[in-house]
């Protein structure tokens, strides 16, 4: 089953560093549209390991012996993971990190494509992961109506049931010795306190689960009677409404709430790219371009990294204390001599979560490199 990135998820691989060997990342594009069979998954997979293991033993001369062996060790395990182990199914793209002599494997299934890659550092490449954080996870989805009232949360790509407030209204033959008039009367307290439970439930769970996004799914007539019924903070959380047919499956109802939660995450981007803009304008607490951005991230100076998708930048770090600057020289910490890495997005990923930061791959409007 596909896993959700989290930003857990990514703070936890961001925190390892190799101490005795070298970390392996490879990512594997499993999209059918380029893999379609499964010979063509495994001849892909052969193709990166392969690469990855002539690419490390034309530049292995400053491993010592045992990180040299580790590696060969690595390399294999990973042949044999993806030979007896791999399950492709609900998945379209796969991300390993390894370090077998610092005991470290960790397999990330996932619903979405990465580009294919592997890469061998002290830690592990992260940046393929930053487009797929949340996609909505930790969503409520609610669907409502007279009777029905299920409350749903969007967990690794599907919805979770976490509430069902649905009760069964009286019938016609309940109506016994009551007036037509009396027996509606009944029958519309009813329905009210139906809504107010959900309503209810829904403020409940919203502040169980700290304000996350809501979608609710109801009839014109109930949308109307329920929304008066929300607290302001639900309201406040809800980024839209939809109908949907009366027992509508949990992954029917995703594909209606998807559209809305991705139109949501849209939006607080061009937001926080606004904001950006507005602090980089009057001289605020904003940094723009490589060299600031990367000083700024060393410097715990980064709330939101800012790039746009595909974006990189050669960079020099220290290898004693991991601060990162555009152009090579001595470290201004320690004195240290700085090294030369390719992937300065990388780095500036890691500096950012390290300090408790977010990163956001910017797509719907374009941006340099920035925080």
């Amino acid at each position: 089953m596909a896993e959700t990135v989290t930003w857990e998820v990514l703070r936890e691989l961001a925190e390892f560093g190799a101490e005795k060997g070298c970390a392996i990342s490879l990512y594997v594009n499993l999209d059918p549209s380029d893999s379609p069979t499964a010979d063509d998954a495994d001849t892909r997979i052969s193709s990166l390991i392969a690469e990855a293991e002539r690419s490390q033993g034309a530049n292995s001369s400053h491993l010592t012996h045992e990180q040299r062996v580790g590696l060969k060790a690595d390399f294999e395990r990973l042949t044999n993971y993806f030979e007896n182990e791999f399950s492709r199914d609900g998945t379209q793209g796969v991300a390993i990190f390894l370090a077998g002599l610092d005991n470290a494997w960790r397999v990330l299934s996932l619903g979405e494509p990465v580009p294919d890659k592997v890469r061998v550092a002290r830690e592990f490449y992260l940046a393929p992961l930053v487009p797929l954080i949340g996609r909505g996870d930790g969503a409520i989805v609610t669907v409502v109506g007279r009777e029905r009232g299920q409350l749903f949360r969007l967990q690794n790509g599907q919805l979770v049931e976490i509430a069902d407030q649905t009760e069964e209204a009286p019938g016609r033959h309940d109506q016994g010795g009551w007036s037509q008039a009396r027996f509606q009367r009944h029958i519309e307290k009813l329905v009210a306190e139906h809504l107010r439970g959900v309503a209810d439930e829904l403020d409940r769970h919203l502040r169980r689960l700290r304000t996350p996004k809501i979608v609710i799914v109801a009839s014109e007539e109930t949308h109307s009677e329920l929304e008066n019924l929300l607290s302001s903070e639900v309201r406040h959380a809800v980024v839209g409404w939809r109908t949907a047919e009366a027992h509508a499956s949990p992954a029917a109802l995703l594909e209606l709430a998807r559209p809305l939660l991705d139109e949501a995450r849209a939006q607080e981007e061009a937001a926080t790219i606004d904001r950006w803009r507005e602090e980089v304008g009057r001289g605020g607490r904003a940094s723009s371009g490589w060299s600031e951005t990367l000083e700024a991230a060393s410097d715990a100076r980064v709330e939101v990294l800012i790039y746009q998708d595909g974006a990189d930048h050669s960079a020099w770090q220290c290898p004693a204390c991991g601060r990162l600057a555009l152009e090579g020289k001595s470290c201004p910490l320690d004195g240290t001599a700085m090294e030369e890495r390719d992937d300065g997005l990388d780095l500036a990923v890691h500096q950012t979560l390290a300090h408790g930061g977010t990163v956001w791959a910017g797509s719907a409007r374009s941006c340099d490199t920035e925080s």
